[in-house]
């Protein structure tokens, strides 16, 4: 599975556990949809795209938020007052599900080969920053006049 694959999953997921929440009155359905996916994610994802999917459980748990408070704002008189408050209110009863998902993630990926991504990516920086000389030239001014308008034909005689 690719690291966007792993992200859709656990986007999908999370949001599935807040229509089942809305529907059954449970409310750790969110945080352990979001858990679960993560780790799945992180189970199947190819171990060359760990990297990429090891910062993105925040960002998911964050969209799907505000994906569901949005639709829950748009039914009230003040749609920014109660979008801050259904964010605050929700992102506050899902933190500990949200730092248990990212560590989850973090651990599983370590497990599975983290370092060796991270040691590559900084070997490939180190080679393309070696690669691209980068020449001290002094500032040199554009000729005088080239910013001016160039006429073009011959004046025409006064009639």
């Amino acid at each position: 599975m690719t690291a966007r694959g792993a992200i859709a999953l656990a986007l999908v997921a999370t949001l599935a556990g807040y229509v089942l929440t809305a529907l059954f009155d449970i409310e750790q359905l969110v945080g352990g949809a979001f858990v679960a996916s993560s780790l799945l994610g992180v189970l199947l994802v190819n171990r060359r795209e760990l990297l990429s999917l090891v910062v993105a459980p925040p960002l998911v748990f964050f969209c799907a938020t505000l994906f569901v408070e949005l639709g829950r704002a748009f039914g009230s008189v003040s749609i920014v007052q109660s979008l801050a408050l259904g964010l605050y209110s929700s992102l506050t009863q899902g933190a500990p599900w949200l730092f248990a998902g990212s560590a989850v993630v973090l651990g599983v990926a370590w497990r599975r080969g983290l370092w060796d991504n991270v040691r590559e990516l900084r070997e490939e920086l180190k080679a393309g920053a070696a690669e691209v000389p980068r020449p001290r030239q002094p500032f040199v001014p554009e000729p005088e006049g080239y910013f001016e308008p160039k006429v073009y034909g011959t004046p025409r005689g006064e009639d």
